[in-house]
């Protein structure tokens, strides 16, 4: 007896469908009883690259005098971190924010207007993870008001996704032999694959985190590289089958 599996392809998927990006129903005949096994493997190794944040905050009467105030001292920040040897490619501001600042009136009950506050942050790619504490201390003397990170990462993680993807498979293929031999089937035949692919960003432990300026010791900032984790997921359908000969 034929049994028809019906299969959504979507971009995920190994087969890839050309745009636009849509699902397409895909039916898949077998001939015996069919399983889903769906696995996830990860590789561990350790990070080649960093990625720190850093901000400068400033206030002033006029919006005009507080944008004055924060471009001067960014300048100052972003010089130093080219003065350490980071290529400008590896330098992205992620945001510039300009509001007005307020305090509360509580004797009159209202708000009243103190002038504005500007802030400027930028990403900083490290290639030298051992010297991610050094550049720490130096954007806080550089006149950093906030620094955020480290965040460890692989900056190319295809081969350690290669290495995921073939044990991901091969767990997968023993599971699927395990039961074809309890139910006496001879063997299986593969019928569908998808994968999903899991980001290459740190494990748990590197999480990014944001660190007052001024809690910053002036000795040199330890930082621990610790191993970063990425992976594949894949779910494969299988067909139990019994050897030709036997058929």
């Amino acid at each position: 007896m034929k049994t028809a599996i019906s299969a959504a392809l979507a971009a995920g998927a190994l087969a890839i469908p050309a745009a636009p990006l849509h699902a397409a129903s895909v039916e898949i005949e077998a001939e015996g009883p069919v399983i889903e096994l769906n696995v996830y493997e990860s590789i561990t190794a350790e990070p080649d690259i960093v990625t720190v944040g850093a901000g400068v905050t400033t206030d002033a009467p006029t919006a005009v005098e507080a944008m004055r105030q924060n471009a001067q001292a960014m300048t100052r920040v972003i010089d130093r971190i080219k003065a350490l040897g980071v290529d400008e490619k590896d330098i992205q501001t992620t945001g510039i924010n300009l509001s007005a600042r307020y305090d509360y009136d509580r004797e009159n009950r209202e708000q009243v207007f103190r002038g504005y506050t500007v802030s400027n942050r930028v990403s900083v790619k490290l290639r030298d993870i051992e010297g991610t504490g050094v550049v720490l201390d130096a954007l806080v003397a550089a006149g950093a008001t906030d620094i955020s990170g480290p965040n460890f990462r692989l900056e190319d993680d295809a081969a350690a996704k290669d290495e995921a993807r073939k044990r991901a498979i091969e767990r997968a293929g023993a599971r699927a032999r395990a039961y074809a031999a309890m139910l006496d089937y001879d063997d299986v035949e593969v019928l569908q694959i998808n994968e999903t692919i899991e980001g290459r960003g740190p494990s748990p432990a590197n999480a990014m985190r944001a660190m007052d300026a001024e809690s910053v010791k002036v000795s040199a900032t330890p930082v621990q590289p610790g191993m970063v984790e990425t992976g594949v997921s894949i779910s494969i359908t299988y067909e139990l089958v019994d050897d030709e000969e036997e058929s």
